[in-house]
């Protein structure tokens, strides 16, 4: 073959003309720099190799991270897991063997992705997530010149993108915690922030004020321990010490106090303390994740089952629940409640969000499972979605499930899992959907700040065009 009939062969001439005429364009000072660049991204990508390994999460238990080869670089992303896994979403799959990480080891769906996700992806265009997808199921990040949010917008068919109000953690309860109070999660959502870099700042100082305030309490507790011990010495000389009975009484009181944050108020006290001392009382609101289904029993709901000494005697109906948050939202700036009831309890929850007094956000009532959100929809059983993108199984499905709410006028939240990873992917996913919501924990460690932090890179990249949601938090 000869050169002309090569160059006409891989139509060389027009491309390098092209290139050329970029460079002339651009009035770039290294022309051979930039036809070289601007012949590489003409070149369409193409998934070379999927090499899968074990990691841990944030918990210390096993989970998935994929190393994604292109002919353009390589790429990283890893599995959260969670541990309010149901009947509804994807399911996790673990060894088993209880001699390797008690059971939760992952190494075959490891070899899974090695040796059968592998080859049914390599050659594949990185940028048709849905062929992607598909293939997977079948089997039952990719790499772009634009940004993965961009490539998730694009996906999803939205043209305009939206930073998400954060909903930061600041008091954890529930089967995460070991304290005795019953729901899992007090959150602040910083709707008044004009950006989401104002919003982090709000959420931050926030969360250091509470710290502060904890942090002297506990001292206070010690010191509390201290006086007991020091009053029990005491006893053991001869004569009276007409002060110990009232000492005695007095720590033991303060011990209580301080390390039993039982109730909702209590919790929901110092929260609104926290965010009082910031300055920030009309810019930042208050959520409460209940997550009912775990204090559920039967048809009644006992708020001391992490108490075993009460356990049974603090019942509540589902209309005693209503009226307990009814009172809630009118006492505090609360403005989201997840998980009221019980995961099956679909006639409180219908009766509970037409009130109309809050959002009230299914989780584990709907396990962003498409068949719950259908049947939510059609009983009005709530009005905004809980997304935890590894229980539905594919980006795919995840679009597909935001769109089904925002149809229906639902807000929509970004979740991570009590198992994360350092992995960045829900932050990208976020702005691409304009969920208006993200839920990615406190304001510290690294794996909930990967998340944060990739916001305010994407905020910083958007420039003039970033929009934070603020206000427009559940409509977005």
């Amino acid at each position: 073959m000869s050169v002309q009939e090569y160059l006409d062969k891989h139509v060389l001439s027009r491309k390098i003309e092209d290139a050329v005429n970029a460079a002339v364009r651009a009035k770039t000072p290294d022309p051979v720099l930039f036809i070289s660049n601007h012949m590489r991204k003409a070149v369409p990508s193409v998934i070379t190799k999927v090499k899968a390994r074990q990691i841990l999460d944030s918990r210390g238990i096993p989970t998935v991270e994929v190393d994604l080869y292109t002919n353009k670089g390589m790429f990283r992303a890893s599995a959260p897991s969670g541990a309010s896994s149901g009947m509804y979403e994807a399911l996790e799959l673990r060894d088993g063997d209880k001699g390797m990480y008690l059971g939760n080891s992952v190494q075959r769906a490891v070899k899974n992705i090695n040796e059968k996700i592998s080859e049914a992806l390599i050659g594949m265009d990185p940028i048709l997530q849905s062929q992607i997808d598909q293939a997977m199921i079948d089997l039952d990040k990719t790499e772009k010149k634009v940004p993965l949010y961009k490539h998730i917008a694009d996906l999803s068919g939205r043209t305009s993108m939206i930073l998400p109000v954060p909903a930061f953690s600041l008091i954890s309860g529930g089967k995460h915690a070991g304290n005795t109070l019953a729901i899992q999660d007090i959150t602040i959502l910083p709707v008044g922030a004009r950006r989401f870099e104002e919003a982090m700042q709000m959420g931050s100082e926030t969360y250091h004020h509470l710290k502060g305030r904890l942090l002297f309490l506990r001292n206070m507790v010690h010191m509390g321990a201290m006086l007991v011990k020091m009053v029990a010495l005491l006893q053991t000389f001869p004569g009276k010490f007409f002060l110990h009975i009232d000492i005695s009484l007095f720590c033991v009181q303060l011990v209580i106090l301080v390390l039993c944050i039982c109730s909702f108020r209590e919790g929901l006290d110092l929260v609104k303390e926290a965010i009082s001392r910031t300055g920030y009382n009309e810019k930042i609101k208050i959520g409460i994740d209940v997550s009912a289904t775990d204090f559920c029993i039967g048809t009644k709901y006992d708020l001391d089952y992490k108490s075993p000494n009460k356990s049974g005697q603090n019942f509540k109906s589902g209309e005693d629940m209503i009226e307990l948050y009814k009172e809630l939202c009118t006492d505090y700036p609360v403005v989201s409640i997840e998980d009221p009831f019980d995961m099956e309890d679909w006639e409180h929850v219908k009766y509970f969000s037409g009130l109309g007094i809050c959002q009230v956000v299914g989780g584990d009532l709907l396990m962003s499972n498409p068949k719950r959100i259908e049947k939510a929809i059609q009983e009005s059983a709530c009005n905004a979605l809980l997304l935890k993108v590894n229980q539905i199984g594919t980006v795919t499905e995840a679009i597909e499930v935001v769109k089904l709410a925002k149809d229906e006028h639902w807000g929509v939240v970004i979740s991570h899992r009590c198992g994360e990873t350092e992995d960045s992917f829900i932050a990208d996913l976020s702005v691409g959907l304009s969920t208006g919501q993200i839920k990615a924990g406190a304001p510290c460690r690294g794996e909930r700040l990967a998340k944060y932090n990739q916001l305010l890179r994407i905020e910083e990249e958007l420039g003039d065009q970033a929009v934070y949601a603020g206000d427009d938090w559940r409509m977005s």
